[in-house]
């Protein structure tokens, strides 16, 4: 079973996209922020198979999340996924080019977080 963790401020959207991504047949951790994230994948290794994450949160945001993924060789290849309510294309490039793979805007549906994963390659 596949590992992944949610990362966002907001309790509510946590439990929706764990629920999804449970339902798809992973095993989610969360973290309510960024430093609790870095936390989380420093003390579980390289488990994670998938990390989503929300842009703006307290402590370390989402971009500084996924810089900091892709500085550490043991996460370079883990497939990230903002997951955010910015939705100007230059924060989407600002995104990718910091090292997240997708990038799905607020509000989003299930059928747009699944088809996000098959592009990832990380469901079928």
């Amino acid at each position: 079973m596949t590992k992944a963790l949610v990362v966002d401020d907001s309790r509510a959207m946590r439990l929706i996209l764990s629920k999804t991504l449970r339902e798809l047949g992973f095993d989610v951790s969360q973290a309510a922020n960024g430093r609790e994230a870095l936390e989380t994948m420093d003390r579980e290794g390289a488990s994670f198979g998938l990390v989503l994450v929300d842009w703006n949160m307290p402590e370390l945001s989402g971009l500084e999340v996924v810089k900091s993924v892709r500085a550490q060789p043991a996460f370079d290849q883990v497939p990230v996924m903002m997951v955010t309510t910015e939705t100007e294309i230059e924060q989407m490039v600002r995104a990718l080019e910091a090292g997240a793979n997708e990038y799905i805007m607020k509000p989003f549906t299930r059928e747009v977080v699944e088809d996000k994963l098959r592009l990832l390659g990380v469901i079928q």
